[in-house]
């Protein structure tokens, strides 16, 4: 896929995100009726993959634990150079795949200043066809694999969750606009392009154990980072 296609794809889904209705999405919430049993399976690389950072979570991080933010392990794009591109940070996770804010007790260690995600599970959304094969945004989550289902949530508690879900989902959404569009940019201004075997290439140098050069999306500009794969252990397969 170009860079423009994922670019009208993703304006596709916003758009899309625009028109949902809050109303149906209050109703699923109470339906759904999740309740956090303490498990923490929920803050583990095993059930959840990685922890992906807004830009508006960053402050924290970066002022509090700069040591646990890591450049999102999906890279998504590479230049001629085998320089690797993403679209934001991850939070870094233990060697069992277990947050490092995840305490023995399994209760979170900055509970007050969670990330957006954190905020809004288990009801992420994501674009998929019904039986019918119309394309639309549909609940997530995993659910039954942890918690409690069917507790009673009024309706004021699910328009906050509602309100917090199409807000976070926007701006993840148009945080990977901005990710392709500084792409196509950059690209342009530095006379790069995508090659697919050289990407291939330094994602296989990667995975064998050798630092690559990673390019992170934040702020509305690219970081650089060197990173090996043993920055990822815990993560199932970055």
């Amino acid at each position: 896929m170009s860079i423009q296609d994922h670019i009208i794809t993703l304006k596709q889904d916003e758009a899309a995100l625009l028109g949902y209705s809050e109303d149906e999405l209050i109703s699923i919430i109470r339906d759904v009726g999740f309740s956090c049993d303490g498990c923490g399976r929920c803050c583990t690389a095993s059930y959840n993959g990685h922890v992906f950072l807004l830009d508006s979570d960053l402050p924290y991080i970066r002022n509090n634990h700069p040591e646990a933010l890591i450049p999102a392990p999906d890279f998504e794009y590479g230049d001629q150079h085998g320089i690797l591109y993403v679209s934001g940070y991850a939070l870094r996770v233990h060697e069992d795949g277990r947050c490092l804010f995840l305490d023995a007790g399994n209760r979170c260690e900055i509970y007050e200043n969670r990330f957006s995600i954190c905020r809004i599970y288990p009801y992420m959304l994501h674009r998929e066809p019904d039986a019918n094969g119309v394309v639309e945004w549909r609940q997530i989550s995993g659910l039954g694999e942890h918690g409690e289902y069917h507790s009673e949530i009024t309706e004021e508690e699910a328009t906050t969750i509602a309100n917090q879900v199409l807000s976070y989902e926007l701006d993840f959404v148009r945080q990977q606009i901005g990710f392709w569009e500084a792409i196509s940019l950059y690209f342009d201004e530095q006379n790069l392009r995508h090659v697919r075997k050289i990407y291939d290439q330094a994602l296989r140098r990667f995975r064998k154990g050798e630092p690559v050069r990673v390019m992170v999306y934040a702020g509305g500009s690219f970081e650089e980072h060197i990173v090996g794969i043993g920055e990822y252990r815990g993560f199932s397969s970055p």
